[in-house]
């Protein structure tokens, strides 16, 4: 068996080119386990004697970080450990509306998040975990009930409990969740978490999924893991498909599949597509002629896009992407932290001048946004607007024909609605 050695960490974990291929099955969807005698009977106990090598192997799996980001995960482990007064934080706030993996997670499989919570906790050194669930989704009483499950099991070396941020879109970036957990509002900040963690205390945060596999490392290995997904981009990873597809919901597919596959495992597309939006609200819309596409972090690159929280929605042919651009673009404006002009001001404009496009056929419009883009791009407080930036300059390439028929004074009907959009926060609520 060829050998690939790495240097990860303080050890050397050798990390064999797998002899079998992977078999296509689920790895965390198949571990479906409620209870935690369920959960025994799928997995087995806790695999405590690994723990030592956690980091390392993390580091050998190249696991990275499924919330959005795409951070390797073995490096921000590594990052948090050796450091005084450790925190964890599974960020389970899941704000992209079209996202529902880490929901499914949660009720389907919570011990698998927890197993990976804890061990990485033991891991880095951390005395204490807090499982953060948006306010009011009811998934705190789920989450609190697996954790006294394992108490009564006589699981658990770390505390553990459970947090409810605003349910703000900004509310749950990995700065904002630390801060909240912490006593603080759920803001975003411009530095790391692990610099301004919960109380100012290193800081481990990390998305749903991503303790989820950190488990199955720990139980299976690195060499496990790799038949999956591609060099850079390893493993699973779950995809939540909607829109113009015949079954809508989260599957679990190899980073890499094209995303021809990925409509296909949802039974194809019941009509004709104008767009795929990929990534979520931060992310980017790409034209059904960038479906064989290797959908990872690099595949997806060149077109501007990528991966985000596994999100993939079928756009209609129907529907005009415009107003749906507008639609998103709205709301994000008014998911605002109002911590910088970029955002409170820029965004607001920024979509006005695309309704103006879409609605009132303006040119004026059109030149005054271009020039927005570029002014906001990168001078926010936070990656919020850049997020909204992205978005909306994709829908500029790919809806550039929608565009020119809109300006030359031909408005389309504008469709059906696809995309979700959440009710607002009411303007009471603060960010505590």
């Amino acid at each position: 068996m060829r050998q690939l050695a790495r240097r990860v960490g303080t050890a050397a974990i050798a990390v064999s080119a797998p002899q079998q291929r992977y078999d296509g099955r689920p790895r965390l969807l198949s571990r479906q386990a409620a209870s935690i005698a369920e959960h025994m009977r799928a997995v087995g106990p806790l695999p405590k004697s690994v723990v030592p090598q956690l980091i390392d192997l993390v580091t050998a799996s190249g696991l990275r970080g499924r919330g959005g980001g795409w951070f390797p995960s073995g490096r921000k482990m590594a990052s948090v450990f050796g450091r005084d007064n450790r925190y964890v934080v599974v960020n389970g706030m899941e704000g992209e509306p079209a996202s529902g993996k880490d929901k499914l997670l949660l009720r389907l499989a919570p011990h698998l998040v927890l197993d990976g919570a804890e061990l990485a906790a033991l891991a880095v050194g951390a005395d204490r975990i807090t499982v953060a669930v948006h306010r009011g989704t009811g998934l705190a009483g789920h989450v609190l009930s697996a954790i006294a499950d394992r108490v009564a099991a006589g699981w658990g070396e770390v505390e553990i409990d459970v947090s409810e941020p605003p349910s703000r879109y900004v509310s749950s970036e990995s700065t904002a969740v630390a801060g909240f957990v912490g006593g603080g509002e759920a803001r975003p900040k411009a530095d790391s978490a692990r610099v301004s963690g919960v109380d100012g205390r290193p800081t481990l945060v990390s998305n749903v999924e991503t303790f989820a596999h950190i488990a199955l490392i720990a139980r299976y290995g690195p060499n496990w893991f790799r038949q999956a997904g591609t060099a850079d981009a390893p493993g699973t990873a779950l995809f939540t498909v909607s829109g113009a597809v015949r079954n809508p919901g989260v599957y679990e597919l190899p980073v890499g599949v094209s995303g021809e596959t990925i409509l296909r495992v949802a039974n194809g597309c019941r009509e004709p597509i104008s767009a795929l939006l990929v990534g979520g609200y931060g992310g980017a819309w790409i034209p059904p002629t960038q479906l064989h596409r290797p959908f990872s972090p690099e595949g997806l690159a060149p077109l501007g896009a990528s991966l985000g929280a596994g999100i993939v929605v079928a756009l209609p042919a129907r529907t005009c992407g415009l107003f749906e651009t507008v639609r998103v673009a709205s709301w994000m404006a008014a998911q605002t932290a109002n911590q910088c002009g970029p955002c409170f001001k820029g965004l607001p404009a920024i979509a006005d001048d695309f309704a103006m496009i879409a609605r009132d056929c303006s040119r004026a419009a059109y030149e005054r946004l271009r020039f927005r883009l570029g002014v906001v791009n990168g001078r926010g407080a936070c990656a919020h607007p850049d997020g909204v930036v992205k978005f909306v300059d994709s829908a500029l390439k790919t809806f550039a024909l929608d565009i020119r028929r809109h300006l030359s004074g031909q408005p389309c009907p504008g469709g059906p609605r696809v995309l979700p959009i959440p009710e607002l926060p009411a303007e009471s609520e603060d960010w505590r």
